[in-house]
């Protein structure tokens, strides 16, 4: 037994593990439905846009656990043995996004310190026919054409393994995105200057907004 009461690893088992253009899983239903509820009740009020670190957020409730769920050693091993690699012995870097601007979506492969990433989106529609769904690119330049684009509603998982050519991106979103973001990392070192880096980017923020 896995103990995860909160996620389906059967739905994460269950979801197609795609090649090309890069190795990634792309999966409905991973959030129980007897949680959604409470998760979606306790999805921390957060003013700024972007990504915060679980660190910088007051995480409460069954929200709380599910991060506690992701962030689990279980939860590593399904996904790990998923993608054919270890992540049980990789750092965890967990962010929240509750706001996105404009700015952000911009084509990009994730640095070479990540070794996988996985992003489970959380709001309940999404009417955008384009903007902020992300889609898995085959080059550094275009949006389009594109390999799939991830619909950014509850329970719906993407996760995929960095690589050099692991390009994805959005059409810019204004508004309300919610989503978790999970990046196992190559070493704790890399995962401190991370969160200070963080850290750093949302004190500028404050000073000069945008």
């Amino acid at each position: 037994m896995s103990g995860l009461s909160i996620l389906n690893v059967d739905a994460v088992r269950a979801a197609p593990l795609s090649h090309e253009p890069y190795r990634y899983a792309l999966a409905d239903g991973v959030l129980k439905a007897e949680a959604i509820d409470e998760i979606r009740r306790d999805f921390p009020d957060i003013g700024k846009p972007g990504y915060l670190t679980v660190d910088e957020v007051a995480l409460k409730g069954r929200f709380k656990a599910l991060i506690d769920e992701l962030e689990s050693d279980a939860f590593s091993k399904i996904l790990g043995d998923k993608f054919g690699v270890d992540l049980v012995s990789c750092p965890r870097l967990t962010t929240i996004m509750k706001r996105s601007q404009l700015k952000y979506g911009s084509i990009h492969t994730d640095g070479p310190s990540k070794v996988l990433t996985l992003l489970v989106y959380m709001n309940d529609a999404w009417d955008a026919p384009a903007a902020g769904r992300l889609r898995v690119l085959y080059d550094g330049k275009n949006y389009a054409p594109f390999a799939v684009e991830v619909p950014p509603t509850m329970g719906t998982m993407f996760a995929f393994l960095r690589a050099d050519n692991s390009w994805h991106g959005h059409e810019p979103f204004e508004g309300e995105r919610r989503v978790v973001q999970v990046a196992w990392l190559k070493d704790a070192a890399e995962l401190e200057r991370k969160k200070k880096r963080n850290r750093t980017a949302q004190f500028l923020k404050g000073i000069f907004g945008r």
